[in-house]
């Protein structure tokens, strides 16, 4: 059974040729042969290289697909090339420009979340991911549009400028000058409160009958609150972008491990309970291959680094998806900085 080696117990030959092995395979996806190793001006015959190679594999950290293939990298020597061995590249001005006017341009906090995960996504050729923190945003205006004699459009306005539509069945007996009352009554009584908020006092007004609507106007106003706070809870607290990166030449030989992946992209539950776990601390996590259960099988790596709200608090999740053989030194730091622009942009 092979042992794991520690970057302590690797000689000076065997790093050089390790790490030549990992940076020719996260460059080519391809395994490496001794040939290969030899070109790259390392002063070691083939042969060589071979027992080399042949030590690494001994060790667990490398391995060989194929019996005349060369070696590649297994998640174990993955995890101590990034660990112990790896140079981190910060991202460049151009990268980190695009990062940051992604995040420059206003609207709802989900917005600018979106947008920075479909950046992170193009600059880094994965799926870019991010959990959008839980809250519930503070009510300015209400407004209901008629449609037909049957339903009208409910329009909620909340105090950072987002703008949220919903279709409403109405109530019977509702009438065009009903909808301008309930609208003028919620945005009067619940403006500067959160949803939940408007929907325990106008429970509490409806109970001591201290309100001032009658009949269909208040069912219409019950309704309306009823709406946005059930789409609040169901409300989604991932956003996945650029799934379509995943899908490459570099990938037409392995459809199988592809359509895996992206079948587990579409549970976004599971991937918000893997992200929940880089909730809890302060710096940048990577998950390789089979170290977490959901992507034993489609062979995935997922970099992820917290973010914090206005309070200091970590509020939410940021990262990408993609194969085993991503570029982590540029990648990691990628993720790093998209955090914490976004913790900037959060106070």
């Amino acid at each position: 059974m092979a042992a794991t080696a520690s970057i302590a117990e690797l000689n000076e030959r065997a790093r050089d040729v390790f790490r030549m092995v990992v940076d020719s395979y996260l460059g080519t996806g391809l395994p490496v042969g001794s040939r290969t190793i030899s070109k790259m001006g390392l002063s070691l015959s083939a042969a060589s290289i071979r027992n080399v190679m042949q030590d690494l594999e001994e060790l667990g950290l490398l391995a060989a697909p194929h019996t005349s293939a060369g070696r590649m990298p297994t998640e174990t020597g993955l995890r101590l090339f990034v660990d112990g061995m790896m140079q981190a590249a910060e991202p460049s001005v151009e990268e980190r420009r695009a990062i940051e006017a992604g995040l420059a341009e206003g609207g709802p906090i989900e917005e600018a979340l979106s947008a920075a995960t479909a950046t992170l996504s193009g600059l880094s050729a994965c799926a870019g991911i991010v959990m959008v923190p839980r809250r519930e945003p503070v009510l300015r205006q209400f407004g209901f549009v008629p449609l037909n004699d049957r339903q009208a459009l409910a329009v909620l306005v909340g105090q950072d400028g987002s703008i949220e539509n919903r279709v409403l069945d109405l109530p019977r007996g509702v009438t065009p000058s009903m909808l301008n009352e309930a609208a003028n009554f919620m945005s009067a009584r619940f403006g500067g409160l959160t949803l939940r908020q408007a929907g325990d006092l106008l429970a509490r007004e409806m109970e001591q009958e201290r309100s001032t609507l009658e009949g269909a106007a208040r069912e219409l106003v019950t309704r309306g609150i009823a709406i946005w706070s059930h789409d609040a809870d169901d409300r989604p607290v991932l956003i996945v972008r650029g799934q379509a990166h995943l899908i490459d030449d570099g990938t037409a030989a392995d459809l199988d491990r592809v359509r895996q992946l992206l079948e587990q992209l579409e549970g976004k539950q599971e991937i918000s309970r893997l992200l929940e776990s880089a909730l809890a601390g302060s710096a940048t996590k990577i998950f390789i291959g089979s170290e977490n259960k959901l992507f034993s099988l489609s062979g995935s790596s997922v970099i992820a680094a917290p973010y914090r709200g206005g309070d200091g608090r970590v509020v939410g999740v940021v990262g990408v998806i993609g194969p085993t053989r991503l570029n982590y030194a540029r990648v990691i730091p990628m993720v790093d900085f998209t955090a914490q622009t976004l913790s900037r942009l959060m106070r």
